[in-house]
């Protein structure tokens, strides 16, 4: 008797790459690119959890159950987009729906004329010089399994080139909606370009509609960052139980550039956020900032990456987390100073209560230091809500939930002032509030 042998689910994917590849949009460029992806892929195969990387963060569990792939655009009909806007946020709106750029949910009005907004399958055609400088360069295929998952399968997305010398007045906001009726994985893949002496401000949410299945999203996000460019990089993943991510951000600097970044994780069911940043050039500023609130059994795994290449730079983390129910966090933070990036000022703290004895936080800061004229530091630090200042608040008169919130809301507060857009920080106050039980 011959007993068929179970396909793994790399070897699936990899399979289906195969059946599906010849209709995925892109010139002969990017065809290559897809191609040594998949191999790629192939090689690294889905991370077990003996890969330190994904040690605490159990992806072959998502890959377990029968789903479906999307490289296909979905229309949704009659949808209104106003539950998703952020209140009193004057912003330029870009709606992706399964990771399809949705022209006509899209609002661009009074943009920069000099500034190019596309789908990303429009920029493979139509600014093949940008995607043939910049697509697969800024993440790498061999680094990271799910980038070359991603970069295989890339449908569609959104691509912004914001000229030398233009400043974006507005913040564009993009919307990221998913929605399926059955177990889905989608591939959002996004290109940012900023020119020399260029600012801009991206908001980036994640929602879901109407989605009574599982559904994972494995989105990559590019960011080329050019001499003396400003860039703020906002994301706000609200979505339900439901909504599963892994995403990955690769954002490279050039020289005096200065790059922002806020990752505020409150729902969702699983969510695993990769952070990375090359700093190429001299005199580079770099600030990352994240904040996740978790209840249940929600996971949420913040993985950053800040890698000093050259002299005279400048990097600072703070993470924050608040835990409750039988949730999860991880933060696994690495600062990698090269044998040639003298005068480095290099900085991480990762910070994280406990509201509940079955609540669980992994953090693991990291420095592999080459250069010998620097001046880092990381830390973290676990534990409850401080009694003693409890107690000193409940002698003045707070009842004691009022004091735990107090606290609460203190200890997220130097998070939030980073963020510099004041309707985008009221907005994520009111969720803070909500979600704290206020």
């Amino acid at each position: 008797m011959i007993t068929a042998e179970k396909i793994s689910s790399t070897d699936k994917l990899v399979s289906d790459f195969e059946a599906v590849k010849k209709t995925l949009p892109g010139n002969s460029f990017v065809q290559s690119i897809r191609q040594k992806a998949i191999e790629s892929f192939s090689a690294l195969g889905i991370p077990a959890r003996e890969n330190e990387e994904y040690k605490y963060s159990n992806v072959q569990k998502l890959f377990s159950e029968a789903v479906t792939l999307s490289v296909v655009e979905m229309t949704l009909s009659k949808i209104s987009i106003d539950k998703y806007l952020i209140p009193n946020l004057d912003a330029h709106i870009i709606v992706l729906i399964n990771g399809f750029l949705s022209e006509e949910l899209s609002l661009l009005k009074n943009l920069e004329k000099s500034v190019v907004v596309s789908s990303l399958q429009k920029a493979f055609e139509k600014h093949s010089e940008f995607i043939e400088r910049h697509f697969s360069t800024c993440a790498d295929i061999n680094s990271d399994a799910f980038i070359a998952l991603n970069t295989a399968y890339a449908s569609d997305g959104v691509f912004i080139n914001v000229p030398d010398n233009t400043v974006v007045e507005k913040p564009i906001h993009i919307i990221n909606i998913i929605a399926a009726k059955e177990s889905t994985f989608f591939f959002p893949r996004n290109l940012f370009v900023v020119g020399k002496s260029a600012q801009v401000q991206l908001v980036e949410t994640f929602e879901t509609h109407d989605l009574p299945v599982k559904a994972i999203s494995t989105s990559v996000t590019e960011i080329a960052i050019n001499e003396n460019a400003k860039v703020q990089y906002y994301r706000l993943q609200n979505d339900c139980g439901n909504g599963q991510q892994i995403n990955t951000v690769s954002a490279s600097q050039q020289k005096n550039s200065h790059f922002d970044t806020n990752t505020v994780t409150l729902s969702g069911g699983w969510v695993r956020n990769n952070l990375n940043i090359a700093l190429n050039g001299e005199n580079c500023e770099s600030h990352l900032n994240g904040l996740f609130i978790t209840s249940d059994t929600q996971h949420v795994d913040n993985h950053t990456l800040v890698d000093h290449r050259k002299p005279h730079c400048e990097s600072n983390q703070t993470y924050k987390g608040i835990l409750d129910g039988k949730s999860t966090g991880i933060f696994n933070g690495k600062i990698f100073v090269q044998r040639d990036a003298q005068k480095t000022n290099a900085y991480q703290s990762s910070k994280n209560i406990l509201l509940s004895d079955d609540a669980t936080i992994n953090a693991k800061p990291q420095l592999e230091i080459y250069a010998d004229d620097v001046k880092c530091s990381h830390g973290s630090s676990t534990g409850k809500i401080d009694e003693d200042a409890l107690f000193y608040l409940r002698a003045r008169g707070l009842g004691i939930e009022s004091a735990r919130k107090l606290l609460l809301h203190a200890f997220v507060n130097d998070v939030m002032q980073t963020i510099r857009i004041n309707a985008l920080r009221d907005y994520l106050e009111t969720l803070i509030h909500k979600k704290l039980g206020e």
